[in-house]
């Protein structure tokens, strides 16, 4: 028996408001990520070092735990790696370009004001987001983490009053689902990314496995404790029929000066007949965490489908 991941996880919604229509480029996850980020150092940083690795405040100061989240010192996990899972996901709509979903995880979730504020700042900025001058008019919570209801925590002049923020609750195992890849997956084995002819489940499951680890690692006071051995030789036996295509995506990074290609699979994962229940937690839990590199950005996003529960259908959140 594996015990699941204990991972709150907390999903809100910036509405905004804007005198001209928004014109975003097909990517506009990347744009989002970059505005937030100058906004947030420009609200916390108080020593203005250029470089954050040189600054005594750099494993104290929330724009590194959002933006490069150094492992903390001591830590058991990723000690050759600069960087941990970053506690967020941004999720947005090419026809709700006014609406902004984002995703904070475990204690992510006790900084919500200050993401809000850079939010605030980074929309409402001279350059505003890719060039669009945005107002804040409104936070919402989903009240439940399948995103059916949502409830207003905040407006500019009003008081925030967030929900409580939880572990979502895992809903019954289905022995055959589909999972729906929505944006570009960009996964690895053996150094180089998985195309979609050579696309396996333990491809997508491996990934979550250890995103998922880690976030529970860096992010919560419960580091996930399981036989990770025996879950990803479990997740090679699994048969998918897949039906997926590459899609490209490419981004400017600063940081790098150069242009990058972001591109990776969609489509869709049919899993039948096979044992779903010890990859379950993480299937489910990886609809809102989303899986592979850029997740921040928006991409690897996916969600469960045609499974036999009415209640596992997750279907198109993002625009209820």
């Amino acid at each position: 028996m594996h015990p699941s991941p204990v991972l709150p996880i907390g999903r809100y919604r910036a509405l905004f408001a804007s005198e001209a229509a928004p014109r975003f480029s097909d990517f506009p996850g990347n744009v989002w990520r970059g505005a937030l980020g100058h906004a947030l150092k420009r609200s916390v940083c108080v020593t203005r070092q250029p470089q954050c690795g040189d600054c005594l405040l750099y494993r104290s100061c929330l724009y590194p735990y959002f933006w490069d989240t150094p492992p903390h010192v001591g830590a058991e996990k990723m000690r050759k790696y600069e960087n941990a899972p970053h506690p967020f996901v941004l999720d947005t709509d090419e026809a709700e370009p006014l609406r902004l979903d984002f995703t904070l995880i475990g204690q992510a979730n006790r900084h919500l004001p200050v993401f809000i504020h850079a939010l605030t700042q980074a929309a409402a900025g001279p350059r505003g987001v890719s060039g669009n001058v945005l107002e804040l008019v409104a936070v919402e919570q989903a009240v439940s983490i399948e995103g059916h209801d949502w409830r207003s925590i905040f407006a500019p002049g009003q008081k925030l009053e967030a929900l409580p923020v939880h572990t979502p609750g895992v809903p019954p195992t289905s022995t055959e689902c589909s999972l729906e890849i929505l944006t570009p997956l960009r996964v690895k084995r053996e150094g180089r990314h998985v195309g979609p002819r050579d696309f396996i489940f333990a491809d997508l499951f491996g990934n979550l496995l250890r995103r998922i680890s880690m976030l529970t690692y860096f992010h919560t006071d419960t580091p996930l404790d399981t036989d990770f051995r025996a879950l990803n030789e479990a997740a090679r036996q699994v048969v998918a029929k897949a039906k997926l295509e590459w899609v490209e995506h490419s981004r400017y990074s600063k940081r790098q000066q150069a242009a990058m290609q972001m591109g990776g699979v969609v489509g869709r994962l049919t899993l039948v007949d096979a044992d779903l229940s010890p990859f379950w937690p993480y299937l489910w839990l990886g609809q809102f965490a989303h899986a592979g590199s850029g997740a921040t950005m928006g991409l690897g996003r996916f969600r469960i489908i045609d499974a036999p529960t009415a209640s596992l259908r997750v279907a198109a959140n993002q625009a209820a």
